[in-house]
């Protein structure tokens, strides 16, 4: 839902040749190679969220089959990927670096030739052209819309000829060659279906009812069966071998399957994870680490476990909606800046560290994640503030909105007698979430604040905090956001007015509500327009003082990424490329011991 990482537009300089040879995987990429070419075998998954579509123009779940369908050998599949052990950006489905002109916006690109989707059909540029048309029509509302656009002008998209693609950009982009590694869909599906019928077309396409034969991959994985609530299971695209190569030229991947098992929370995952019958699994806290760690040393378990990697690149945080127009009352409660900063106060981040991540994370105040520890440095420098816990300062804020009476029950009115109350939702069976929840609203009822705390399914809970409309489905929601990035670790799609994750405020004219969205909406495009590192981090510093004091979103805390994988497992990264951008392993480099 969120960014990537570091620039190297000094890479992008030149002329590329479009030749039909493979991408080949640095075998410093792995600390366990595969030597003997073995073959087979399954890697097994697990997920706490059912699947809600096969269709990769309307999933904005983070773990989706799209998702998964998108898996190339490096990340997702697309122009270009990042080397693990640099962060630079390297050719991937592109045959080489672009031509770059007009001033670093014009971006012409070669696409290797020789790649084929599951179904035998040549990737070529057409992919990507029909790609971007549908994500930019706004009837299909696509999740990457937003991505498609600087400053509210598209990037246009050209095809000079069956392997060649122009890129222009409205501006200059510090991560251009993040957005124009999007994955490539085929046309010859999804551009049939939009020219005879547009997005309702495109909207009817790949739902769960779709026979996994139809569904066609650009990727690694190929879908070979679901099963609501169970799993999803995927065969190797038999195609992926053909341009992904290790470096003795041996075709990827390694393995024959994959499987994702649908579970019913944290915890059940990480029992099948501790019965061996998962191969890795999120380590949530210092329980979850202890337990693995018993397990590893009283023989029941064979595993590999390193703990407090590096920082996660996550955050978890609570948004109030200012489109309430059906309770005008806490509509105008939402949009005031005082009750937010109340509630920043009222988060018990360091108990939310202790007792939900067992020590093992950091307070958050920040959209910006602790893992980007110059852009934090450099915001802390500029003065954005942080509304530490301290349940006196919120009373007092309170109470300058008029609450200083409390009920027989200890809750804070208004001068009629309303009592201060929200409802707040979080996903069912993430454990974590549903700690901070409960941490948050037991630290609110020592102030007199009501918080109607309330686990629900987690496709509901994505659609309420991406609907648009003066009067959208919630008063409040505990999420999360993944990813990141050191190029400009702000989301196009989280900061700027209008855009599909600017959570707290999505009316259907996308205006601001605020001077200073306006501002943050203007700082964004600034960073993200300047290719000077230090000058790029002192604008995102003021963009984050911006953010900090209004307050839109309440960051609670990051957790720390550990690494845990079952034995049976080989190619994972060498230690020192693990970390929470590149995570263990790469999957096209994964094989069966």
């Amino acid at each position: 839902m969120k960014k990537i990482l570091t620039l190297a537009l000094a890479l992008t300089v030149g002329t590329a040749a479009a030749q039909s040879q493979p991408f080949v995987y640095p075998a410093a990429w792995a600390a366990d190679q595969n030597t003997a070419n073995k073959r087979g075998g399954e890697l097994r998954l697990s997920t706490i969220s059912d699947y809600k579509t096969f269709n990769p123009f309307t999933s904005a779940e983070a773990e989706s089959i799209p998702g998964r369908l998108a898996m190339g050998g490096t990340g997702t599949v697309g122009l270009f990927t990042q080397d693990p052990r640099n962060d630079e950006f390297i050719p991937y489905m592109a045959a080489g670096a672009p031509t770059v002109s007009n001033n670093n916006k014009r971006f012409v690109v070669k696409i290797r030739q020789g790649m084929k989707f599951s179904d035998g059909q040549a990737i070529t540029a057409d992919d990507w052209i029909t790609t971007w048309k549908i994500h930019t029509d706004d009837k299909v509302g696509s999740n990457s819309y937003d991505s498609f656009f600087l400053a509210g002008k598209p990037i246009v998209i050209k095809k000079l000829d069956n392997y060649t693609l122009q890129f222009d950009f409205p501006q200059t982009s510090a991560s251009a060659l993040s957005i124009m590694s999007y994955v490539p869909w085929p046309d010859h599906i999804f551009g049939k279906a939009y020219r005879e019928g547009g997005a309702e077309a495109i909207k009817k396409m790949w739902t769960l009812a779709t026979p996994p034969n139809q569904i066609v991959s650009p990727g690694m994985w190929t879908l070979d069966g679901y099963r609501a609530g169970e799993r999803a299971s995927f065969k190797a695209n038999p195609n992926f071998g053909d341009w992904n190569k290790d470096s003795r030229g041996q075709e990827l991947p390694y393995l024959s399957n994959m499987s994702v098992r649908i579970v019913a929370d944290a915890n059940a995952a990480l029992a099948a994870f501790l019965a061996g019958q998962i191969d890795t699994v999120g380590m949530r806290n210092a329980d979850d680490l202890a337990q693995t760690k018993r397990a590893i040393d009283n023989g029941s378990l064979k595993a590999f476990l390193k703990a407090n990697v590096s920082p996660q690149a996550t955050s978890q945080w609570i948004v109030f909606n200012w489109n309430k127009a059906s309770d005008p009352a806490k509509q105008k409660l939402f949009r005031d800046v005082r009750f937010r900063r109340a509630m920043s106060h009222i988060a018990n981040r360091e108990a939310m560290v202790q007792l939900a991540l067992g020590g093992l994370g950091t307070p958050t105040y920040f959209s910006t994640y602790p893992i980007f520890k110059q852009q934090v440095d450099a915001g802390l420098a500029a003065g954005a503030p942080q509304y530490k816990y301290n349940l006196a300062e919120a009373s007092r804020l309170l109470a300058q909105m008029g609450y200083t009476k409390k009920n027989a029950q200890g809750y804070l009115t208004d001068k009629s007698g309303k009592v201060l109350e929200f409802n707040l939702s979080t996903n069912a069976g993430n454990t974590v979430r549903e700690q901070l929840g409960r941490i948050f609203a037991d630290e609110a009822k020592k102030v007199g604040v009501k918080v109607n705390f309330t686990p629900i399914d987690f496709n509901t809970l994505v659609g309420q905090l991406t609907a648009k409309g003066e009067n959208r489905p919630f008063d409040a929601i505990l999420l999360g956001l993944s990813g990141g990035s050191n190029i400009w670790p702000f989301g196009v799609n989280v900061i700027p007015c209008g855009t599909n994750l600017h959570s707290y405020n999505n009316p259907t004219n996308g205006r601001c509500a605020t001077s200073q969205e306006q501002l943050m909406t203007k700082l964004y495009y600034q960073g993200d327009a300047e290719l000077n590192d230090a000058r790029r981090r002192a604008v995102g510093a003021q963009l984050m003082k911006t953010e900090a004091e209004l307050q839109p979103v309440i960051y609670l805390v990051g957790g720390n990424f550990h690494v845990a994988f079952n034995e049976r497992l080989g190619g994972e990264f060498p230690s020192a490329l693990m970390n929470a951008y590149y995570g263990q392993r790469l999957t096209a480099l994964t094989f069966i011991k």
